[in-house]
């Protein structure tokens, strides 16, 4: 099957943009901070490095610990009244860095990578220590050294960027997004953390949108992670609130009057043969399949009929349907397109959303359900024969759209503003570059 826009999901409902307050204008431009010669500036910029909400992930500095940001990975779910303390003291932390004058804008125009000496890496150094990645006891040097690696695949970690340690153009528009942006940002999602507080359910999943990112909490701790695939700019995930009742195997895809007139009566127009291709039906208003020699394809007729793709490796759904009941029809499921998940910009769907290595969330969220363990789950997709199991005790579900938190220690993840719902163009890296 091609691309999800032709073949998976509805169309996500346009959503309001959140209201917030303007940044401070201009901020950014002040924001270099000018080391040489500046006490005043050190003496601030020491009070925030010796800051003790800052974390100890550098009180044992070693570059081998952090070389893969390991001190930022966390069981803590983005949805907790803990994230929404930690985020308050990430607040407190970003206001200090903005009142010392924020952190220096680091040239983009080298690769800077492990081994290169240049003097744009003694501005990436202050960069990083300003922002808690790089250690102090590091020093200033224009020699790029295992310690600047590891303290800027932390960053890259914290960002939703592939740790590399390579400053490409992504991680350069990271960097040099201010810092009273950058607060801005956290305050704007502060609001949305605390919007989402209350009894949340002991079992209950979360689908972080800009992050493209599952997460399935139980107890408090978040245990299973998975990457998604979410709503292009064009066809967004919505936000919801609801509760996961049924798991489909073998899901036949019932293509959404949006996505004939979108992409499937283009594709018919191209190749004659598409609909035969992968395994899809013409059903009419009576239930009778249709032969598609039938239908004006130079018209939208085709629009008054149901597409059904059967069940199979090439469906649209592939293995898995998770349903939910809400406004948007939208629902969670598994792809055959699962390239797309190693994708750093992860927004390709029509408003669904694709689950990487979906066969262990509906493990776990059939735990309770008689019946159904991970061995007669994958006995039954074999059969490719459609099967509805009802969830016994159904789970809630939070499709969210937090592009800033802190699960605490001093790491604060920020991510792209895809939907440009923050209020800021700075935010939405992945639409500039």
């Amino acid at each position: 099957m091609p691309d999800g826009s032709a073949v998976e999901g509805f169309e996500g409902s346009q959503m309001m943009k959140t209201s917030r307050r303007m940044f401070i204008r201009g901020a950014g431009a002040a924001g270099a901070l000018t080391f040489a010669g500046s006490a005043k500036a050190q003496n601030a910029l020491d009070a925030i490095f010796n800051s003790p909400r800052r974390g100890a992930w550098n009180d044992q500095f070693d570059a081998q610990s952090s070389a893969s940001g390991g001190s930022v990975n966390s069981n803590q779910p983005i949805l907790s009244p803990a994230t929404v303390g930690y985020v308050e003291r990430a607040i407190g932390d970003y206001s200090a860095i903005v009142a010392a004058g924020g952190w220096p804008v680091v040239p983009a125009n080298k690769k800077l990578q492990l081994g290169v000496i240049d003097p744009d890496v003694e501005v990436l150094r202050r960069r990083l220590m300003i922002s808690g990645d790089l250690s102090q006891r590091a020093g200033m040097s224009p020699a790029f050294d295992s310690y600047v690696d590891s303290a800027l695949k932390r960053f890259q970690t914290r960002h939703g960027l592939p740790a590399d340690g390579v400053t490409g153009r992504y991680t350069y528009s990271a960097l040099n997004v201010s810092a009273p942006i950058r607060l801005g940002q956290l305050e704007t999602n502060l609001v949305r953390l605390r919007a989402m507080m209350g009894d949340l359910g002991q079992r209950f999943v979360t689908v972080n949108i800009p992050a493209a990112e599952i997460e399935a909490v139980e107890n408090g701790r978040v245990v299973l992670r998975h990457t998604a695939v979410v709503g292009k700019i064009d066809r967004q995930t919505p936000v919801l609130n609801s509760r996961i009742h049924e798991i489909i195997l073998n899901p036949y895809w019932n293509a959404p009057v949006s996505i004939v007139r979108k992409d499937i009566i283009p594709y018919v127009r191209e190749n004659p043969n598409y609909l035969a291709e992968n395994n899809i039906r013409i059903i009419g208003p009576d239930g009778t399949e249709i032969d598609p020699l039938m239908v004006d394809w130079s018209t939208d007729e085709a629009a008054n009929y149901r597409f059904r793709q059967d069940p199979g490796k090439i469906n649209a759904m592939a293995s898995v349907k998770i349903n939910f009941p809400n406004p948007h029809a939208v629902y969670m499921h598994d792809t055959p397109q699962q390239q797309l998940f190693r994708d750093q910009e992860r927004f390709h769907s029509s408003g669904c959303v694709r689950v990487q290595n979906v066969r262990d969330l509906v493990t776990w969220l059939l735990r309770d359900t008689p019946g159904w363990d991970r061995r007669t789950i994958e006995t039954s997709i074999k059969t490719e024969e459609d099967k509805r199991i009802p969830v016994a005790d159904p789970v809630p579900v939070y499709f969210t759209y937090i592009s800033a938190w802190s699960t605490g220690d001093g790491v604060v993840h920020f991510r792209d503003d895809i939907y440009g719902r923050d209020g800021v163009e700075e935010l939405q890296i992945s639409t500039a570059l």
